[in-house]
């Protein structure tokens, strides 16, 4: 038997020295020598077949897209063992990642003609003389796969629905079968057991199905819900699936036989290098459920959060009695705040979640009670020292997951006010940087499906984000909240509640898994069981007491127990014969469940949607913390068996056709639109859009070129510094400065200011910021500054509540932010509100929704003064290697790599760094010209 290889995948693997520990010299040779690539497919030699017929495309060449760090996902062992070694780079595997990073060195100067050089030619189809290979995937006569030269993107042309999905899987598999079959694993909750049992794995697996903790009959009943519920085109989506699934399987038994699989399935020991044996299990129907379920928690699965609501609302309430506490949370809360940028400005009214007259129901936790419910137990071997048991978190500081989904931007423009008269937009989401991505790009040409564009790996039967024949559409996160807490009353012991009035068992679900000895590293074998105790009124999350009374605080979600819903919606949008217009659009991504905003685009119109199933609520019901389980506070007809609902009429969800223009970077949606994160004052990064694109349509004559340089100038912008930091200067005023520390300090900020106040290089390539000081300056300030102006008059308990809801600070270079470093999302959790609040009212200056009281030096200008100058001497005092302190990618004090993208390693490939962009990641730039 061969030694069993190293198991912590998604860290582990980026080692060299850990490669001729477990692979000999000979095996090396052999894999070196027949498993570089699978046998290619005919090159282009000027007859090949088209990948997709051009016709049906109404783009004019005015369609671009880009994703990176590359199309190519899929490495063999000994691709992997080449990159580890001397940095090689199989192909297609980061040929988009220069041209993404070069855009913030190039946007300046940016005209019409160089869009492409920035981003792929999104057009239908591949000319002639740019396809690389042709392919009939198992021999089937009925699709065809073709690739381009540039970037090895699958241009799938079937002749039936079945072929043309089963080519959409077979070409999944090639480019992403390793992280398909990573994801399906973490959604069941065992990546552990399949990838082993490093911490980031444990992590992951216990993030994810802490949430969807799902038994295998609850995946196929969604299955069949989903069908069921949907006629004709749930029964297509089965069958679409089951083609697709077929794709991938014939991929899999082929890189099997052929010996080209993905080179982890052999670090991981699922295969031996040298015999083959050992297997890669098949995909099957309830795998793309467990893979659903992951995308939806990590992108569309807003709200939650109550109970840490609830925490900071006794903290204040403790500080400042129950009235004026109440008060003061609300001031900080600002889940309608009157200065928040809006998506749909035109003054529309969409209520929803709003804070009720007479709250009922509340089921606030005794102050200091609440603990998280544990989820591991039975630790043995590494496991029981692979880390600090998650329980240990505090509720509030566990709250914070609900924060970390928000990403990607959107800027759309009406064709009133484009020199061609068609609109303009530049949109996509922020998913992260992983290597391989977590989307994939992919052309669908087929009966009933028409559409090019970026779909998460191992759900890409129909492009989720893309364009169709003469239409394109995007998605931003939206986070508004369908996630409530109710708190059941325990009875008879811990694990029984009451359920209308009769003590009814919890049901237990456990996940066991175990990991075998690891030979790189030198860790040994263990296990761990994964327990989540679920109620009708869902999973449990935290215990408590309320009132005297012993609790259970549980989650419940409209979408939890419907993840595969949302298939319908992203099937209609690929249909040429559903999406003819705006209002198609928007009936199309009604459909989708999770809690996303869409944007759309043709030749004539735009449009905006925001989609989830919202759930009404039972008068008088607080959205923004947790119930009691009792029939008055639940949803609208909701049953549990099934948990569905009413939900709002999409009527009252946020949508607008044709107005002036868009934009959204996770902002709040509409007036009225409660039911947001916390964060949504008057700064948010959405303002660095909004102010931009504001200016563009005021001048008229927007073109792509222009729409693109105002996301990439925003991209680069420092939220603090244009928008906070000139209140800030002007209560420090200069001229009161006499501390040359100091004076030095306001000259460098002030000249950055003036500058842009963006984080840019001196030249391009030189890895050193223009600004360095300004910019190390401020990122030491801000913290300090923050704490100074608030916990004296908050107290350090409330204050560290509030943190707990809201982080104070998320800078690029920010490891503890919700994103953590090196993930380029940056701006969007940070104290830039309340601190634009406080030194406008400071100053005298009119604020609408101010803070319950001025904070910085108690009101006093003044003593506000003596605050800021004095935390920004301390600041100003700190070495580049304090505020920079290094890590696993880079050395202390070095301030550009601090900021740096890294594409985190999902596998065996590596890339290097890139310069701090904070932009989607995959992207669109898009102007149709005509319409069918």
């Amino acid at each position: 038997m061969p030694q069993r290889a190293p198991r912590n995948v998604l860290d582990r693997l980026r080692t060299p020295r850990s490669f001729p520990k477990f692979l000999g010299a000979a095996a090396i040779c052999v894999l070196v020598g027949g498993l570089l690539s699978p046998i290619s497919a005919a090159a282009d030699d000027g007859t090949a077949a088209l990948g997709a017929a051009a016709a049906g495309d109404y783009c004019g060449g005015r369609c671009s897209d880009i994703l990176p760090p590359g199309e190519n996902g899929n490495a063999t062992l000994a691709q992997i063992l080449l990159n580890q070694a001397f940095g090689t780079q199989p192909g297609h595997a980061e040929d988009q990642l220069g041209p993404y990073a070069d855009l913030a060195k190039g946007y300046s100067a940016l005209t019409d003609a160089q869009i492409n050089t920035f981003f792929n030619d999104a057009s239908f189809g591949v000319p002639s003389g740019q396809v690389a290979s042709t392919e009939k995937p198992a021999g089937r006569s009925d699709v065809t796969i073709v690739r381009d030269r540039k970037t090895g993107v699958p241009h799938i042309t079937g002749i039936t629905r079945y072929g043309t999905e089963f080519g959409a899987g077979y070409a999944a598999a090639e480019d992403r079968l390793w992280l398909m079959d990573v994801f399906r694993h973490v959604g069941r909750g065992r990546l552990t057991s399949f990838a082993g049992g490093a911490a980031a794995n444990q992590g992951l697996e216990q993030q994810f199905w802490r949430n969807a903790p799902y038994t295998e009959a609850d995946l196929q009943a969604q299955i069949d819900h989903a069908v069921a519920a949907a006629g004709d085109r749930g029964r297509q989506a089965l069958d679409d699936v089951n083609a697709y699934l077929a794709g991938v399987n014939a991929y899999i038994d082929a890189s099997d036989s052929g010996r080209y699989f993905p080179g982890e399935y052999v670090l991981t020991g699922h295969k031996d290098a040298i015999t083959n044996a050992g297997t890669i299990e098949h995909f099957k129907v309830t795998d793309m459920v467990a893979l659903a379920s992951v995308i939806g928690a990590l992108f569309g699965s807003g709200g939650g959060g109550e109970v840490g609501n609830a925490i900071s609302l006794l903290a204040a309430q403790s500080r400042y009695g129950v009235e004026q506490g109440t008060k003061v949370w609300e001031s900080f809360r600002e889940r309608n705040d009157p200065e928040a940028v809006l998506t749909v400005h035109n003054g529309e009214s969409f209520p929803y979640a709003s804070k009720p007259g007479s709250p009922q129901g509340a089921a606030l936790p005794d102050a200091g009670s609440v603990t998280q419910e544990p989820l591991v137990y039975d630790r043995t071997g590494s496991g029981a020292t692979a880390g600090a048991e998650r329980a240990s978190k505090s509720a509030a500081t566990t709250a914070l997951s609900s924060a970390r989904r928000g990403m990607s931007n959107a800027l759309v423009v009406s064709g009133k006010y484009t020199p061609s008269g068609h609109p303009i937009a530049v949109f996509g989401p922020q998913t992260g940087y992983f290597a391989p991505q977590l989307l994939m790009l992919q052309e669908i040409q087929g009966p009933g499906i028409s559409a090019r564009g970026a779909s998460f790996a191992g759900l890409s039967m129909y492009v989720e984000l893309g364009r169709g024949q003469d239409y394109s559409w995007s998605a931003t996160t939206s986070g508004q909240d369908i996630i409530d807490t109710y708190a059941v009353e325990l009875c008879q012991d811990d694990y029984h509640y009451l359920y209308h009035g009769t003590c009814t068992a919890m049901d237990k679900v456990e996940q066991k898994n175990a990991w075998s000895p690891t030979v790189a590293d030198g860790t040994a074998a263990g296990s761990y069981t994964m327990r989540v105790w679920r109620t009708k009124y869902g999973p449990v999350e935290y215990r408590a007491t309320a009132g005297g009374r012993k609790v259970a605080y549980t989650t419940l979600r409209s979408s939890y127990l419907h993840e595969a819903d949302s298939i319908i919606g992203f099937q209609m949008l690929n249909d040429p014969g559903y999406v003819k217009g705006p209002q198609d659009f928007q009936s199309a991504v009604q459909h989708i469940n999770y809690t996303f905003n869409w944007f759309y685009a043709d030749s004539q119109h735009t449009a905006y949607y925001n989609s989830g199933d919202n759930p009404v609520r039972a008068n008088g019901v607080d959205a923004d913390f947790p119930v009691w389980a009792q029939a008055p506070y639940e949803w609208r007809n909701w049953d549990p068996a099934t948990n569905t609902a009413d939900y709002t009429p999409p009527s009252q969800h946020p949508n607008s056709v044709d107005q002036d223009y868009y934009i959204s970077w996770n902002n709040k949606q509409a007036r009225d639109y409660a039911a947001a994160p916390w964060g949504e004052g008057p700064v948010h990064r959405g303002n660095l859009l909004e102010d931009r694109v504001k200016r563009l349509v005021a001048a008229g004559g927007v073109t792509r070129s222009a729409l693109v340089e105002a996301m990439a100038d925003a991209a680069l912008a420092d939220l603090r510094a244009e928008d906070v930091l000139p209140g800030l200067l002007r209560v420090v005023n200069s001229s009161a400065v006499t501390d040359p520390t100091a004076a030095a300090a306001v000259g460098k900020l002030s000249a950055w200011v003036s500058a842009g106040a963006r984080r840019t290089e001196t030249s391009s390539g030189s890895k050193t910021y223009a600004d360095a000081d300004a910019i190390r300056i401020l990122d030491a300030w801000w913290p300090l500054l923050v704490k100074a102006e608030f916990e004296p008059g908050l107290g350090s308990d409330l204050y560290t509540a509030f943190a707990g809801n809201l982080p104070v600070d998320e800078s690029p270079s920010a490891a503890h932010g919700p994103t953590g470093s090196h993930a380029g999302s940056s701006f969007q959790y940070g104290w830039w509100s309340y601190v634009d609040k406080d030194i406008r009212a400071v100053l005298g200056e009119p604020v609408q929704g101010p803070l319950a009281q001025k904070y910085c030096g108690g009101g006093s200008l003044s003593a506000c003064r003596d605050i800021l100058i004095g935390t920004l001497k301390q600041a100003a005092g700190l070495t580049a290697s304090q505020v920079y302190p290094g890590d696993d990618q880079c050395s202390a004090g070095d301030q550009w790599c601090a900021d740096s993208i890294v594409q985190r390693a999902l596998g065996g490939i590596k890339h290097g760094r890139i310069s701090w962009q904070n932009r989607p990641t995959f992207q669109q730039v898009v102007e149709y010209t005509s319409h069918r």
